[in-house]
């Protein structure tokens, strides 16, 4: 499996048989040229996670992509063909397996309303078994090889950060939703769930795939 980090929630999973884009938000751009995608996962509707400006275009550069999403994104970003991903639910793309969890978005305040928020575990044989946790800390699959996890967001706090991770127990993982922080605030969280975890994380800034086994 390869993996790249292209910016904020944005990750580019590369499998034996699949090319799979997750969240493309509009706190990255590395993914608007990208081409021959397997398929597009959106774990929620906020625009950091799938950009109503760009994504057309990603859908028109990527015609033979299925468009996988939580089942509310489609009554707020006109997605024509976007098939609706809850949590507990599975689908097969080839040989790799979607399976969605959690349910909801994390709270930010309680005045403003929770949406859905569909986490995304990928299996396929052979290869690590990866979680990209979309904007919650609810859900814990077990099996979890590889982890995806918010280096800050407004709806959580590095110690609900830390604990989690524990609670995954992923060998390894790498740091996301990190444009709302600077490269101090981004070092601090790495540092911290290196020396406080069992999981090790890696640096993707720089946006180049990286292959993992």
């Amino acid at each position: 499996m390869k993996l790249a980090h292209l910016g904020h929630s944005t990750v580019l999973v590369t499998t034996a048989t699949s090319r799979i884009l997750i969240d493309p938000g509009n706190y990255s751009s590395a993914w608007h040229d990208l081409t021959d995608l397997d398929a597009i996962l959106v774990t929620h509707s906020h625009p950091d996670h799938i950009d109503p400006a760009w994504i057309p275009a990603l859908i028109s550069h990527n015609p033979q992509a299925r468009l996988i999403v939580e089942p509310s994104v489609p009554d707020v970003v006109d997605l024509p063909g976007a098939e609706r991903l809850a949590a507990g639910q599975s689908v097969t793309l080839g040989r790799t397996t979607i399976h969605g969890v959690g349910g909801r978005h994390a709270i930010i305040h309680r005045d403003i309303p929770q949406i859905g928020n569909v986490g995304l575990v990928i299996d396929e044989p052979g290869e690590p078994r990866f979680f990209h946790t979309g904007d919650s800390l609810d859900a814990v699959p077990t099996g979890v090889d590889i982890l995806a996890v918010p280096a800050y967001a407004p709806w959580c706090a590095m110690k609900e950060i830390i604990d989690f991770v524990r609670l995954v127990q992923a060998g390894r993982g790498f740091l996301v939703h990190n444009a709302m922080i600077n490269e101090l605030g981004w070092g601090l969280a790495f540092s911290r769930l290196n020396e406080m975890t069992d999981t090790r994380f890696s640096d993707l800034t720089d946006q180049q795939p990286v292959s993992w086994t």
